[in-house]
């Protein structure tokens, strides 16, 4: 299906305002933003436009009932010189998988490629040329409807930002397997990436960084024994060899860079398992030396190498090295920057904007 983006551009760009060697997390944004209206049953006025403040009735009904959910996403600059995109159409069908769950209508998939490719064409001078860095790419929407009343909303607006970022983790991380707070059970809503679920472990999260960790490791809702996930990030364990990876149960996110890790591990040669994993095997693996590396794996993190998980007044040990983990790291980024070839096909390019 063919869709008319206008798109009115700004006169002078910030960008060059911008120390691409010290880029501050999530708090610089772009010239632009791509934004679309649900009215009436439908998408209209797809278009591309300076980013600007958006009125917002004190009613609307995200404010009040939650219905807002996001995609989080990057773009790089291949060898070429060419913006890329890393498998943009999972995202769009992540996006409506969570607006089902969260009563929302679905977004076109096609428009949500469209339009990621449009503003990136435009902001192209933002994406920051420095290894481990990329243009972070938000995708959201939410009800915009003013109403008080429990019920799903008719009016929504889908929005994409952009902002450029720098390696989110420059050291191996501590998590923290948290005991009394929960972030998702099966029947909820752990596996759409909705914002209630990010403002549930904020608390958590902040208690988990007075100890001293970085991000907290979320056990299951019932016995607090089985691992979901990380924070950010979905995680992967090596044991005697093999990669266990928790499957997806309702209750943990089924992140794009979490599957595809996946399939470049079992290219490379290693067993992955998607099974349950209990705190406790992790602890005997440490204890016995069978526990050979960890990482998260997450669209804003990349991989993240993990050092140590706390556990009330214990501390696992994981590994002082990753090298697997390090090696999909640059596999990665190397796919995404052109470095060597996509046999994925996972990488999208986008052409020059047309104005």
């Amino acid at each position: 299906m063919s869709h008319t983006i206008n798109i009115t551009k700004i006169n002078t760009s910030k960008v060059d305002d911008l120390d691409f060697d010290n880029i501050p997390l999530g708090r610089t944004f772009t010239d632009h933003m791509f934004i679309c209206d649900y009215e009436n049953g439908e998408w209209v006025n797809p278009r591309v436009e300076p980013l600007e403040l958006i009125p917002t009735h004190p009613a609307a009904m995200a404010l009040h009932y939650g219905q807002a959910i996001f995609e989080g996403m990057k773009a790089t600059v291949g060898t070429d010189g060419s913006p890329m995109l890393f498998r943009p159409e999972k995202n769009a069908a992540r996006l409506n998988f969570s607006a089902d769950r969260m009563g929302m209508p679905h977004f076109p998939e096609d428009l949500f490629v469209e339009g990621l490719k449009q503003l990136v064409a435009v902001e192209q001078a933002w994406i920051p040329p420095q290894e481990g860095s990329a243009l972070y790419l938000r995708p959201f929407m939410y009800a915009d409807e003013p109403f008080i009343g429990m019920r799903a909303a008719t009016s929504y607006k889908f929005i994409i930002i952009a902002s450029p970022s720098g390696p989110f983790f420059t050291n191996r991380i501590k998590l923290y397997a948290e005991t009394k707070y929960i972030r998702a059970a099966e029947g909820g809503t752990g596996e759409a990436k909705a914002a209630g679920n990010y403002a549930a472990a904020i608390r958590p999260t902040e208690l988990a960084k007075e100890k001293g960790y970085d991000q907290v490791l979320w056990l299951d809702a019932v016995e607090h024994k089985y691992i979901q996930e990380v924070g950010t990030m979905n995680i992967f364990f090596k044991i005697d060899g093999k990669f266990i990876t928790p499957k997806k149960d309702g209750a943990i996110l089924d992140g794009i860079t979490r599957m595809s890790v996946i399939d470049l591990l079992r290219d490379k040669g290693f067993e992955v398992a998607e099974r349950p994993i209990t705190i406790d095997e992790i602890k005997e693996a440490s204890e016995n030396g069978t526990l050979e590396e960890a990482f998260g794996t997450g669209t804003a993190v990349g991989i993240a190498y993990i050092q140590e998980i706390g556990m009330n007044d214990e501390t696992i040990h994981v590994s002082d090295e990753s090298p697997v983990g390090l090696d999909i790291n640059d596999t990665l980024n190397d796919i995404k920057t052109g470095k060597i070839e996509d046999t994925f096909n996972w990488m999208v390019k986008v052409e020059k904007v047309l104005v």
